[in-house]
Formats: C-alpha cells, structure tokens, sequence
C-alpha cells in the first residue's frame, strides 16, 4: 500500500476581491498557516463552498487540501470524476494511492498527474464523494440534442432553457476566443459556452444532491473557471436553490485571475509549455 506524504510551499498572497481581504505573502509555515486560516473564515459557515483551481499547479491542490481539513466538510463534489466511480469509493481505497489511482483510471482520464491530485483526496478520506464529471464522448451528444434536452427533466429549474442575454454571450464567447488563443473558428465560440453551461449546471446539480443528501457543508473541487461566483456553477445553482449560502474560492497565479470569487490566493506560477503551440501546428 502507497502512502504520500505532501508539502508544497503556498508563497502566495490571498487577495480579497469584494469583500477587502488581504494577506501578505507567508515566508513560513506558520504564516501558510495563518493565511489558510483567513481564507477558511471568509468560507466556513456556507453550505457549500467551491474550492477553484488551475488544474496543473500543484500549490492549488495544496492548498485545496488544507482547506479539506480544516473545513471537514460531509460531501466533496469532483469536476474529474466520473458519478459512477465516485459513488462506489470506499474508505480502504481511499488510504491506498496506488489502488485509488488505478481505481479512477485516471491515467486515461486526460487531468495531470494524479500525484499533484492525491493530497486532496487523502484530506478527504472522511466524506461522501459525488462526481460531476460530463465526459468528452458526451458532448457531441449534448450538442447534437441541445444542451437543455440532453441535461433532462430538471434543466428549466437550473436555469439551462433560458438563452444568455446578448452581453453575456458575448462576453463569454470573448472568453473562450482567449482561452483557445484567438485560433478557434468564431462558429465554434458558441459551442464551447454551451458546453461550459453544460458542465456548469451539472456540477450544480449534483453539488444539491450532496448537500440535501448529506445536510452539508459540501466542497466543490473544480477549476476557477467553474469555480467563479458571476459565470460558475452557483449561476445555476442559486437558480435551483436560492436559499443556500454559497461561497466560491479562487486560486491565481502571479495575481492574475477572472471572475467574482469570495476570496481568492494568488500562488506563484509554474513553468508549462505554451498552450498555444498546439493551435500555431495545426493551423
């Protein structure tokens, strides 16, 4: 049985957005220490909380880790997870790396590496785990329905059958021209907010049945752009249950973050190759 043990220095800065909160960049653990702890009592309280990420930093999933154990919550809701597999995690699994990676077959999975990912689940061996995972083979599907038809039953009460007005479409179209390196054919843009919409509300969707099933407080792990209070998930969920306290934690690199989040932490950034290089061969 693997067991790992993780420390990742955070030397970061938490950045308050809205609410003012700013602590300075910890030079040591106790400092690492006090900012988690500012950053919990900006979250704790809520019913549920969504822990944001860029996926291959591993600081980020540090830092969701440290927040786990200390905001012990019943539920962890996962982007990256299939609902099936989620559903059948057991504690012995959990405990056991080697087993827990295999089990997830995350090595097909197309995330990074499952060992910048291991703290977190090792923070959160003692929760109910619930996966929100929309998998790539879905989304032709989904598109070739329409996002509400595909989504079901419940999509009118997530709020999937209303259009974005004219500015948020644009807005978001804008967005996902950038996040694809101004390459991407412009009769693709609204494709891809659809399916961002899509993964959205099912996210939401399965963070409400953890939390009624588990009375809460329920952790999204998820990245920022998922995460993010004014685009994210909890659009779609404060349309379905309006009376939850939602919470939304982002993680920046160098400062440099989008959207509305409760509090975000800015981490230093990490070496990668450029994303863009992918477009520049295929064109």
């Amino acid at each position: 049985m693997r067991k790992r043990s993780f420390f990742v220095r955070i030397g970061a800065m938490v950045l308050g957005l809205g609410l003012g909160l700013v602590v300075q960049a910890p030079e040591t653990q106790a400092d690492e220490a006090a900012a988690i702890e500012a950053i919990v009592l900006q979250l704790a309280g809520a019913d549920v909380i969504a822990l944001g990420e860029i996926h291959d930093n591993p600081a980020h999933h540090q830092v969701q880790a440290q927040l786990i154990a200390t905001l012990k919550p019943a539920a962890i809701v996962w982007e990256m997870v299939a609902p099936e597999l989620a559903a059948e995690l057991k504690l012995e699994t959990l405990q056991d790396l080697d087993a827990l990676e295999a089990y997830l077959q995350w090595d097909r999975s197309g995330w990074p590496e499952f060992e910048i990912y291991a703290p977190v689940f090792q923070a959160a061996e003692n929760a109910r785990h619930f996966g929100a995972w929309v998998p790539r083979g879905a989304v032709g599907a989904a598109m070739e329905a329409g996002i509400a038809s595909y989504f079901g039953a419940e999509a009118d009460r997530f709020g999937l059958t209303q259009p974005l007005d004219q500015e948020a479409q644009s807005q978001r179209e804008a967005d996902q021209l950038a996040n694809h390196c101004n390459a991407m054919p412009v009769e693709m843009l609204p494709i891809l907010v659809d399916i961002q919409r899509l993964r959205d509300a099912k996210l939401a969707q399965v963070a409400e049945r953890a939390y009624f099933e588990t009375g809460g407080p329920v952790v999204v792990i998820t990245g920022n752009g998922h995460a993010r209070k004014d685009h994210g998930l909890f659009v779609y969920l404060s349309k379905a249950q309006p009376r939850l306290d939602l919470r939304a934690f982002g993680q920046a690199e160098e400062g440099g973050i989008q959207g509305d989040f409760d509090v975000t932490l800015s981490s230093p950034g990490i070496t990668r190759p450029d994303p863009c290089l992918a477009f520049s061969k295929q064109n």
